[in-house]
């Protein structure tokens, strides 16, 4: 690692009233020196009030997280009804949020008033590798929820159901899949750094060796583009699943010399264009999530821009921002819990809670992948 004086002098003036030679790294304790890369010796500490408002931020995502997920996970393991092969998907994913949130949310938060990571390098490994774990798992049980919608929706009757040991199956490898490229770089592939507002820890993007850089373009594929292209893949078979129904239906109506196969309510929103409003929903949210951890890596090991400490910080943020709306897409939106919620939660509810009765249709219309969401 280079040294302060081979750096030169720091970027800019310190704030603040600090000394203009006093660079962020001069915050960080000596035993994380090691970790530090020799970029962030030329930049001055972070703005206090940016830090501040970042660690607000941050306890504002984790209360709202731990209530939404917390709520997820007793509505669902408290109501028999909602205890189905599927539903465990949902369930595991406001489990990961949940714990994502309680891990890293305290250790940000104090990190961001005291203005540097103040935890040492040991609970900076444990700090990235749980992040690295629950994100993804998250991910990749996203993925699986919409192939199961795929398979109810898509293939229908000749689709083979999910059962409960099937779902489990899913979720064991999910986590394995996680654990593997989460553990990898505590093994030598990679390693897990301060990030360069040093408030938090992740990967080593700024490493020039290729080996290292190797990890975030294969773990990028992994972990990034192919669960979003899945998800993608996904919904667009679905909604043209849906669009067929849909043209077969006002084909047999217009046989029957009807206006609608459909009560009048149904007809005023067309099922392609309310599971168009889910696909959209689902994949911008998951690419706004995840994107700017993706630019920001590949920023580091493609040097395209300029990396300062402020500009890690949206990574972070952002992905930790879907553990607060993921309850929402995933679990608010299905009918049935919304109707358990009116009973147990009912000052958590919002909108109709009327449970949907059954319907000819459902699993080709796309009604069971709205109740799912």
């Amino acid at each position: 690692m280079a040294s302060i004086g081979a750096i030169g002098e720091p970027k800019a003036v310190a704030i603040w009233g600090s000394p203009s030679n006093v660079t962020i790294v001069d915050m960080v304790l000596p035993d994380m020196l090691p970790l530090i890369d020799s970029h962030w010796y030329q930049f001055p500490p972070m703005d206090p009030f940016i830090n501040h408002l970042l660690g607000l931020i941050i306890a504002c995502l984790g209360i709202i997280s731990w209530a939404g997920n917390g709520v997820v996970l007793y509505i669902f393991s408290t109501t028999k009804s909602l205890r189905t092969p599927s539903n465990l998907l949902v369930v595991n994913l406001a489990f990961s949020d949940f714990f994502m949130m309680v891990i890293m949310c305290p250790f940000m938060l104090i990190n961001c008033f005291s203005g540097t990571w103040v935890f040492g390098p040991l609970m900076c490994n444990l700090y990235a590798f749980f992040g690295s774990l629950f994100g993804g798992n998250s991910i990749w049980t996203m993925v699986l929820i919409s192939v199961d919608r795929y398979n109810v929706i898509v293939k229908g009757l000749s689709a083979k159901p999910l059962t409960i040991k099937k779902a489990l199956l899913w979720i064991i490898l999910v986590w394995l899949h996680a654990l593997v490229w989460t553990l990898l770089p505590m093994f030598g592939w990679n390693r897990y750094v301060p990030e360069g507002n040093m408030s938090s820890c992740g990967t080593d993007f700024m490493n020039k060796e290729w080996f290292h850089k190797s990890y975030i373009l294969c773990y990028s594929v992994f972990v990034y583009f192919i669960p979003l292209f899945g998800i993608i893949f996904a919904y667009v078979f679905i909604i043209q699943a849906v669009a067929a129904h849909e043209k077969a239906m006002r084909e047999q109506a217009k046989k029957m010399n009807v206006a609608s196969l459909r009560s009048a309510e149904a007809q005023n929103t067309s099922a392609e264009c309310k599971l168009a409003k889910v696909a959209l929903t689902t994949i911008s949210l998951w690419f706004m999530a995840w994107t700017p951890y993706l630019i920001i890596n590949y920023t580091g090991i493609f040097e395209t821009h300029e990396m300062s400490p402020i500009y890690t910080i949206w990574g972070s943020l952002f992905a930790k921002a879907s553990a607060v709306y993921n309850p929402v897409v995933y679990g608010l939106s299905h009918p049935k819990y919304r109707a358990a919620l009116k009973e147990k939660l009912p000052f958590f509810v919002c909108g109709s809670t009327e449970t949907p009765g059954p319907a000819s249709d459902a699993q080709s219309s796309g009604t069971n992948a709205e109740e799912k969401a």
